[in-house]
């Protein structure tokens, strides 16, 4: 239905994607173990890609590449550099055709834990500002420059990064038109490990050493009841 109600060419937004049916997870709520899932989700990629003609990559615990497992490393370029980017023969899709469809893009299909959508804001309009909490607090924290600003590139040409503080967490600093301020966007990807206080205090610590404060902070859709265990 996406594939024939959505044209990817007209589209616009803020959040990162790649496709009208941008990324479909499996998640094991109960009575079933990840590896199991995972083979179910990649029962329907399969599907996907054949019946449907949309490319099709695997991600998390589906993906057997962990090279290619997390879902902002998939989808970097987004749809606009997709064209290009699927021709690449370490991006060939998992299921499906090697030619990047212009109305649909590509869609990402695999199995993951609970994922807790979070979100802190700050008291300023900065994208930027929030961007450096963002950055300090996500695993994979931010690209090492020089002191021109120019990116450090390791022996095999790859971009160094500093790692940031939390396991499992993934964010990114954008401006909210309807409260008037920037806010750190976050995703809790091993909340077990990340619990949501935690993350809240991160982000608490990082904007007062930058010189901002933390104003309020809002959940967006459900947490799972012990993803606030240990909250205080």
């Amino acid at each position: 239905m996406a594939a024939q109600l959505i044209d990817m060419s007209k589209h616009k937004g803020e959040h990162p994607r790649m496709g009208a049916t941008d990324v479909c997870p499996f998640i094991p709520v109960a009575n079933i173990s990840m590896e199991e899932t995972a083979a179910w989700s990649k029962k329907l990629a399969e599907r996907v890609g054949k019946e449907l003609n949309i490319p099709v990559y695997l991600y998390e615990d589906a993906q057997p590449n962990k090279e290619r497992s997390n879902l902002s490393v998939i989808r970097a370029g987004e749809y606009e550099g997709f064209f290009k980017k699927i021709k690449d023969a370490q991006w060939k899709p998992d299921f499906g055709p090697a030619e990047f469809p212009a109305k649909t893009g590509a869609t990402v299909i695999g199995a993951r834990d609970f994922l807790i959508a979070y979100n802190v804001n700050l008291n300023t309009k900065s994208v930027k500002r929030a961007n450096s909490v963002a950055f300090d607090i996500r695993e994979a924290g931010r690209i090492k420059v020089d002191e021109k600003g120019n990116k450090i590139l390791d022996s095999a040409g790859n971009e160094v990064r500093i790692p940031g503080s939390l396991k499992g967490v993934k964010a990114i600093g954008w401006y909210i038109d309807e409260y008037g301020i920037a806010q750190v966007s976050i995703n809790i990807t091993k909340f077990r490990e990340t619990p949501l206080h935690i993350v809240f205090e991160e982000c608490y610590e990082s904007a007062h050493r930058r010189g901002q404060r933390v104003t309020g902070s809002e959940l967006v859709g459900l947490v799972p009841l012990s993803g606030h265990a240990g909250s205080r």
